[in-house]
């Protein structure tokens, strides 16, 4: 018999070396998320898979199973702490979701009404970000980073060529191209590398594809994102 923690009240089994995330997706359940994916290491930086395990605060992507822990996950404080998390977010760039491309199969976006975020409640930043537009087939706009650093991990790890990095400390952080130049256009980018598909915001754009799904017939239009992640596992 696997061993088990609760999860929100229930038995989750889990495997020697799962995390909790890990454990619980595997069982059915729905642990928000933005810089985790299954093909890479924990990463940790975003906290909205943030849980409560023994009256600490630890990120579910890294924390190890443990047998007969339990974890609290959908309650009013933890989800109120990502709600804080993705008002941060959304005003420290610049996410204009009614005029964004990726709006209906963001994940930020999605997040916000999953966890029903109305209101940015800090004051925008406005930061003044760039757009390159160099590359012939893939745009970038700066504006929307979120840092999750995904892009990097993937073309560090799965496309072997390193394009981008996270340059800069606090307030000047920043995503960077790895061009003498600083264009886009100066690298080795495919369209069809996993680093030129994998942002979940609006970030990195094929050109020449806008729209080709209307507004309202979009993944995270047809059900929220806890539902659909937990049928693309299924």
């Amino acid at each position: 018999m696997k061993r088990q923690f609760l999860f929100d009240g229930r038995p989750v089994p889990f495997d020697e070396g799962q995390t909790i995330l890990q454990a619980a997706r595997a069982a059915g359940h729905y642990i928000p998320h933005l810089c985790w994916h299954p093909d890479f290491p924990p990463h940790g930086s975003c906290k909205l898979c943030t849980v409560k395990v023994g009256g600490r605060h630890v990120s579910s992507c890294a924390f190890p199973a443990r047998e007969g822990m339990e974890v609290e996950s959908d309650t009013p404080e933890i989800n109120a702490e990502r709600r804080a998390l993705l008002q941060m977010l959304f005003v420290e760039g610049n996410h204009f979701c009614p005029g964004c491309e990726k709006s209906g199969n963001c994940q930020l976006q999605a997040l916000a009404y999953d966890l029903e975020m109305t209101t940015p409640r800090f004051p925008h930043f406005y930061p003044d970000r760039p757009v390159d537009a160099s590359h012939p087939d893939v745009l970038l706009d700066f504006n929307r980073c979120i840092f999750c650093e995904l892009c990097v991990r993937a073309s560090r790890e799965v496309d072997g060529k390193n394009v981008f990095a996270l340059g800069g400390r606090g307030l000047g952080k920043h995503l960077v191209v790895n061009a003498e130049t600083g264009r886009l256009a100066d690298t080795t980018l495919a369209a069809d590398d996993l680093a030129a598909n994998i942002c979940p915001v609006g970030v990195i754009l094929k050109k020449r594809v806008g729209f080709a799904v209307p507004i309202g017939e979009r993944t995270y239009d047809a059900e929220p994102i806890h539902v659909h992640a937990m049928e693309r596992d299924t």
